[in-house]
Parts: structure tokens; sequence; C-alpha cells
């Protein structure tokens, strides 16, 4: 009877938790009477949602445009205002630059260029992998560049398992056998299937993908599977940890730059909203900052993962050339073969490449800093009103003029075809995560106008006893323990009403504390429901969660050590 009614509450959990959790913390408004305690109130009640994803994620967002209205805190046209911001323009022009690369394949081209460039031994594949996802990741989302890399290391994984010897390869060309891990355009990744979901904490960050639930059924496409599925510990454990580098590397590429991962993005617009008079938060200064940062996170991420994984003697990563082993030359050919398919470069990929640079230069040299901008010189009396979203609406919109073809007739007429359609445009933008930064736009800006934010920095004045750096590891600690059970974009959204009134409490420049605590947010590798990013690598079948945790216990938030204050 216990066992049946626990199955019940289990299966309407999270309808209890929608009702309990308003019930819980009405009193909170009730007893203590004010504006305070009222946004408190909403504040605590989309955290335990969020939190929980009793509700979608983009639907808890809309609370403060429900709740602010009623409480009195804000107009609905004052809170439906702060729902759209300049990170949503930014968002949609380097969505645009990514549904071109993803369409026309220039992803593809850079990952196996990258890999070709370092070698096939184990090591080397394992860095160019995590140099592929990272540099991606840079500027499309976090699972956009895993869903993109991701089949091209199952593909060679697979070559890895099947071949059995330059003897059998031979026999299986001589007598037309196809190699099947070499059939890369038939495989299918995970994000293609429509199966049922494996659910995640984490708000695609980052773009929403589905997920089968059986991940063995994954390998059936891609090859025959053999009893035992691996001949050796030792290739089990390189599976693992080429599977483990791409998720990691994902993450860690997209703190490198402001439009690389959400969290980078809202932080970015709190700041410009809540400071208006710091200007340093730009796209130039931020990969000045954050690029070595992430170098140095994926080159000992590199050494964790091949001492853990593929061994600790890093001596055979300078062995010759002409010494390779059967399965070094065995995924050197599935590499060969794979990038041959792609042919010559299509003026559609010179194109994206183009669009691709020009936008990195200008952001750039927008405002650089040591130097006037191009802004400042060519539109003096306007450079205060250009951003780096201006850069990325400009050049985004550009996808949909530029013709893809050269212009051909019909019995229609002249065709005409742009570089992307507005339906594939929709397929890769992340709606949801738009929607769920306007409601942590709307929550910061409710807890600025009830006075929220100064009660919570009074609260919290006492930690001003403490010194700073300590400040600082309290905080990216405690953020890095949440982003591992909430989503990325939602544990920031939290923390940064709360962090930065804290700063101000205790007289430090808020950049000393939100920074950190930024770059922690994007770190969640422990469970594959701790990231889309991981969940789709799980999915594989590669992985179990025992290998998550394990890996794991390297703290790349160790290296994110309190930086030195923008000068604002």
């Amino acid at each position: 009877m216990m066992k049946r009614f626990l199955r019940v509450v289990w299966n309407y959990h999270n309808l209890l938790i929608i009702i309990l959790t308003p019930v819980l913390l009405l009193p909170l408004p009730l007893v203590i009477q004010g504006k305070v305690s009222e946004c408190a109130f909403v504040l605590c009640v989309m955290a335990v949602y969020w939190l929980t994803e009793a509700l979608p994620l983009a639907a808890t967002a809309l609370f403060p445009a429900l709740l602010f209205p009623f409480f009195g805190i804000m107009k609905s046209s004052q809170v439906a205002g702060v729902y759209f911001k300049d990170f949503h323009l930014l968002l949609i022009g380097v969505i645009c630059l990514a549904t071109s690369i993803e369409k026309w394949g220039l992803h593809r081209r850079i990952a196996l260029s990258l890999v070709t460039l370092v070698g096939v031994n184990p090591g080397w594949l394992m860095l160019g992998f995590m140099n592929s996802c990272a540099f991606l990741s840079m500027w499309v989302q976090n699972t956009s560049a895993v869903a993109m890399v991701m089949p091209i290391v199952e593909a060679i994984i697979q070559q890895i398992l099947n071949a059995e010897g330059e003897g059998e390869q031979r026999q299986r060309t001589m007598t037309g056998t196809s190699n099947l891990g070499l059939e890369l355009e038939e495989t299918e990744g995970p994000c293609e299937k429509n199966e049922e979901p494996i659910r995640t904490n984490k708000e695609p960050d980052e773009m929403e993908y589905t997920i089968p639930e059986e991940a063995p059924s994954q390998t059936n496409v891609i090859g025959q599977k053999i009893e035992g599925r691996y001949r050796s510990k030792r290739e089990h454990m390189m599976c693992k940890g080429l599977c483990l580098s791409i998720t990691y590397s994902s993450s860690i590429g997209g703190i490198a730059t402001l439009p690389g991962t959400s969290p980078n993005l809202i932080f970015s617009e709190y700041i410009h909203q809540f400071y208006p008079e710091c200007t340093s938060v730009n796209f130039g200064n931020w990969i000045v900052l954050c690029l070595p940062i992430s170098i140095i996170a994926l080159l000992l991420s590199w050494i964790w993962l091949h001492w853990m994984f593929i061994g600790s003697d890093f001596r055979v990563l300078f062995r010759p050339s002409g010494e390779r082993s059967e399965r070094e030359t065995a995924t050197a050919r599935v590499i060969e073969e794979d990038y041959n398919t792609l042919g010559p470069t299509s003026p559609q990929e010179v194109v994206t490449a183009f669009i691709f640079i020009l936008m990195v230069v200008l952001w750039v040299f927008r405002d650089p800093g040591f130097m006037p901008g191009w802004a400042s010189i060519f539109l003096p009396e306007y450079a205060g009103y250009i951003s780096d979203a201006t850069v990325a609406l400009l050049l985004g919109l550009m996808f949909f003029i530029m013709p893809a073809h050269k212009p051909s007739a019909d019995k229609h007429g002249i065709k005409y075809e742009a570089m992307i359609s507005w339906k594939e445009f929709q397929a890769c933008m992340p709606w949801e995560v738009a929607l769920l930064v306007g409601g942590g736009f709307a929550l910061a800006e409710g807890t600025q106008v009830s006075g929220l934010s100064s009660w919570v920095a009074n609260l919290l004045s006492p930690l001003g006893s403490l010194p700073i750096i300590a400040t600082v590891t309290i905080a990216c600690v405690l953020v890095t323990s949440v982003t591992e059970l909430a989503s990325n974009a939602a544990t920031i959204t939290i923390f940064l009403p709360i962090l930065a009134p804290l700063a101000e409490a205790i007289h430090v420049n808020p950049l000393y504390i939100l920074i950190p605590t930024t770059l922690c947010t994007s770190f969640a590798f422990l469970l594959p429901s701790s990231n889309p990013s991981n969940a789709i690598v799980f999915a594989y079948g590669h992985l179990t969660t025992t290998d998550m945790v394990s890996a794991h216990r390297l703290k790349v938030n160790a290296l994110h050590r309190p930086v030195s204050k923008y000068p604002c």
C-alpha cells in the first residue's frame, strides 16, 4: 500500500510542487507586509520552479509579468518592456551565423581539419576533437557544438571497434562490403531521433534536442555490435575519454566569448542594465580575459582525461609517425575518407566563413580599449549607440539576403534562394532561452524597484569581514553546486541579483565577484542530466553515470580564481 502511495506521489510530484510551493511560502507576503517580502515571495517561487523544473523554465520566466502587477511592484507595461533586451538581438545574429554554419557543413570541415592537423594518436586525436568542439562552442551554443562534432567522433569510435586488421579491411574493399564505420553521412546523431527525451535539468543553452531513451540503439545504425561490444578494456576507456572530452570542451570553449554561452550574455546584459557607466564589458575585453582561462582549462582537462582514460605515459604522443599502430592507421583512414567526401570548399562555405571572420573582427575592434574603435572613427557622433548586437544583427541578416547559388532559370522563371531561410533559422533559434533570459531580467528589475536587493545587501554585509578571496570562493562553490542540478541560465539569473548587492555592501567592484561566478555556472560535468551536452554524449552509450562522476574529480572551477577589477 505504501509503495503504491509513493508511486502515485512520484507520478504527481511536479503538480504537488507547483501547488505546495506558493502555499508554503504564502506567509512571507502575508505576515511581513511590504514590497520587499512580496518580491521575495516571487523570487522564491521562481527559484523552486526553476530548480525542480516542475514547470517548463520558460513558463516560470513569465511569473514576473503575472505577479509583479498584482503585488503593485511594477506596472504590466514596465515589466513587458524589460523582457526584450540587447541580448536578444545579439542572440538572433549569432544564431543566423550558426544556422548557416550547420546548413552548409562548415563545422565538419573545421572539425576534420583540426583533427587532421594534430594526428591520429589517441591522445592527439582527443586534443584535436577538444580543440574543434571548443572553437565551435565559442561561436555557437554549447549543445549545438556537441551535436555537430559528436557524430564524427562516433564514426571514428565505430571504426576503431570494427577494424580488426589491414587484411580484413582489404577483403571488405575487394568484396564490395562497405565499412559501416565510414558511413558517417548515414549516422543519425541522438538529436535527430523522435523518441522520448531523456530528462535534463539544464536549459538548452543552449538549444533543445531530443535524445533517445535507449542509447544502445544508436550504435546499431552505425555498425554491427559484437558480444561485449569492446574487445579490450583499453578500447572502452579510450571511447569513454573521447566522449567526455567533447562535453568538457564544449563548456570550456563557451566561456571564451560573450555569445559562447547563455550565462555570459545574461551577465553582460545585467551589467549594462544596472551599471550603465561600466563600458568595459564587451566582446574584446571579455575574450582577452577569458580566452587564456579557456585555453588553460582545456589543456588541463586534456591532460587529466588522457591520464585517466588513455594512460599516464605521455611519451607515446611524441612517437614518430612511421610507428603507427593498426588502430591509428584505421583511424587515419576514416578521417581522410570522411574529409574527402566533403569535396572542395563550396562558395556557401566561403561566404559563411567570410561573414564569420568579419563578425569577429568587427566585435573585437568596435571598442578595443587600447586604441580608438571603428565605431568612434567612422561614426563619432553615434559611437555610443552601437553595440555588439548591432554588428551581429547586421551580418546575421546578410544570410537572409545573399543568394546561396547563382541565379538559375526554370519553368517558373528565375529561381532565387538565400543562404538560410526563416524556417531553418526558427529550427535553430532557442526561443525558450530568450524567454527565460527575459524573465530573469524582469526579476532582477523587480528586486531593484522593490528594494529587495538593498535588503539582501544589508543582510550579507557581515561577509565584508571575510577576505575577499574567501567571499569569492564561497560564491563560486555555491554556484557550482547549484548549477549541477539547475539550468545554467536559471542559476546565474537567480544569483546575479544576490551577488551584485553583496559586492556593493562589502565595497568591492561587482565584477570581481560576478565574473568568476558567471564562469563557474558553465561547468556542470557531474551527471548526464546536469547539461544538455552531457545528455547528448551519454546517449551514445559509451559512458555510465559512474564514469562521469569519477571524471568530475577534475575541478576546472579551481582555475577561475578571482580576476582583477575592470575599470568602470
